[in-house]
């Protein structure tokens, strides 16, 4: 690690009294693994990974989980002799020897990364709350200079770091901050639901806001007004970049932040839940050498995601690929992204006329909204140009409709619409303790399939690895409608949904039922979790 390197990290070290380690690797210098190998060939010590972390805290004494946070350590083994700790950081004699005198033994130390001690403490003495080591007496103050002191003051650094770390940890998409009269209440969005976290004083509203619009780069002094920004930080090593959203609420700002985890994004279709099937079509639609393809779904359901993933495929030396997004979710190697700005004039439609001037091959546009933009947009595939996009319909056939309730010509989508994907996201059940059971007659009826003895489903039981959950991610179910002349003759005469649906014939439609039948039959999802989605896309 070049010195300069290290003298920054020591500086931060200083200023926000956060321990070295942590700090290295939040700053991105070395990944937790690198670091904890590094630690365990330099001292000899056993480098002990999550899964032989032990199944409930050990006996003995009762640590506080605050201590156990504070010095990333953790008791995992004991016997008549001694007690095996994992540390972070191995050098740490403070709280092997606080620990050792504890439990009454002699420590045996080993390492682990900082990551999994906190999740086993977690596990195994309560979910943490970020602010327990902040001070409460953080006073609300509308005076602007008072404010930027306080939210450079060190505790509330790591009450921001520790809040946005716990999160990762818990592989949740997003973290909502929302004030109350007595407290901030602090909820993350995993696998789609909202869990509840340990509340913030409601004296460190202020500060803790403060703090996280510093760090998006937005006005701190503004708070009648909603806000948006982002930012993007390494956290246990690794990069991600948080898209901040603000808004006033009776209490203070309410402010929600969109964790965007660059090392764990899937931009390839299996990973994100489509049949090798399903992924043959996609690509079949995508190897035209001109046309339309769109997704489409609710808010936060994947559709971004999926279009990178197109985008991938089509990311060669040989294609000149442009996008413009409202906002620019990740950054892709080798394409030209950019940003909508409706305030000097930079719509989706302005940012696509001004892309046929780049001599591109492929645009994406982040959502086709108005006549403008769809006009924009068939004209290109007209001349030769790959066009992806979304659209906020509930079905694929529903896509059709909508364009053509835009007033989008018929015979222009006929000529230029080559697939139309609708998607839904679903959890996924934990590989680990999903159990296998035969379904009801009654469950089967409602999937509309028929009953066997030999058809197996699987549910969620929960352990350690899901956090108790039964679930581990989300899995997209699909809907593909590829454009074939039976349903270009039904576009021509601005059929409706219902009856471009029956004209798909011949494999031109794959339901989202269909799909999640599949993913039930592979032990992916469970059926409430299909008969729910089934019933949102009607």
């Amino acid at each position: 690690m070049p010195e300069e390197a290290i003298a920054r990290a020591e500086t931060v070290t200083v200023e926000t009294g956060e321990r070295f380690e942590s700090v290295i690797t939040r700053l991105g210098m070395i990944s937790e693994l690198t670091l904890a190998q590094a630690f365990s060939q330099h001292q000899r010590l056993a480098l002990i990974l999550a899964d032989s972390f032990p199944a409930s805290a050990v006996i003995g004494a009762h640590p506080s989980p605050s201590f156990l946070r504070e010095m990333s350590a953790l008791p995992v083994e004991i016997d008549e002799s001694r007690l095996l700790v994992v540390l972070a950081n191995p050098f740490d004699d403070f709280a092997a020897e606080a620990l050792g005198y504890a439990f009454g033994k002699k420590v045996q130390r080993a390492v682990a990364l900082p990551s999994d001690i906190n999740a086993a403490i977690d596990r195994l003495y309560g979910a943490s709350s970020a602010g327990a080591s902040v001070a409460d007496s953080i006073a609300d103050d509308d005076d602007l200079e008072r404010l930027r002191d306080l939210v450079s003051d060190a505790p509330v650094i790591r009450a921001v770091n520790r809040l946005i770390a716990d999160a990762v940890d818990a592989k949740a998409s997003d973290i909502h901050l929302e004030p109350a009269e007595d407290r901030l209440v602090v909820r993350l969005r995993v696998d789609g639901i909202l869990v509840e976290a340990p509340s913030l004083p409601a004296s460190m509203r202020t500060a803790l806001v403060s703090r996280i619009k510093v760090m998006a780069d937005l006005n701190i002094a503004e708070r009648r007004l909603p806000q948006d920004g982002r930012t993007r930080l390494a956290v246990r090593g690794n990069e991600i970049d948080l898209r901040v959203a603000t808004s006033p609420s009776i209490h203070g700002e309410s402010v929600v932040m969109r964790i965007l985890d660059r090392a764990n994004l899937a931009l390839d279709f299996s990973t994100l839940g489509f049949s090798s099937t399903l992924a043959g079509k996609l690509r079949q639609a995508l190897s035209k050498p001109y046309g339309i393809v769109l997704v489409t779904g609710p808010t936060g359901s994947g559709k971004t995601t999926t279009l990178y993933a197109a985008l991938s495929e089509l990311n060669s030396g040989a294609r000149k690929i442009l996008t413009v997004e409202d906002p620019i979710e990740y950054r892709l190697p080798g394409i030209v992204q950019t940003q909508v700005n409706a305030a000097i004039g930079l719509t989706f439609a302005a940012s696509l006329r001004s892309f046929l001037r780049q001599d591109p091959d492929v645009m994406m546009v982040g959502e086709i909204r108005d006549l403008e933009t769809a006009e924009i947009a068939v004209q290109s595939a007209l001349t030769g140009h790959i066009i992806l996009s979304t659209l906020h319909t509930n079905t694929a056939a529903g896509a059709v409709t909508r364009l053509l309730e835009m007033n989008v010509e018929p015979f222009l989508l006929t000529s230029t619409l080559n697939a139309v994907l609708a998607q839904r996201l679903v959890r996924r059940l934990c590989a680990d303790c999903r159990t296998g059971y035969h379904p009801s007659d009654s469950q089967c009826a409602a999937l509309g399939i028929e009953s066997s003895t030999e058809l197996t489903f699987y549910q969620p039981v929960g352990c350690s690895s899901c956090r108790n959950s039964g679930f581990s991610g989300r899995i997209a179910l699909i809907e593909l409608l590829m454009i074939n002349d039976a349903v270009a003759t039904m576009i021509l005469k601005r059929a409706d949904t219902r009856d471009i649906v029956k004209a798909a014939t011949d494999g031109a439609l794959s339901t989202m039922l269909t799909d999640g039948i599949v993913k039930l039959k592979a032990g992916e999802t469970t059926i409430e979790e299909v008969l729910r989605v089934v019933a949102e896309s009607g």
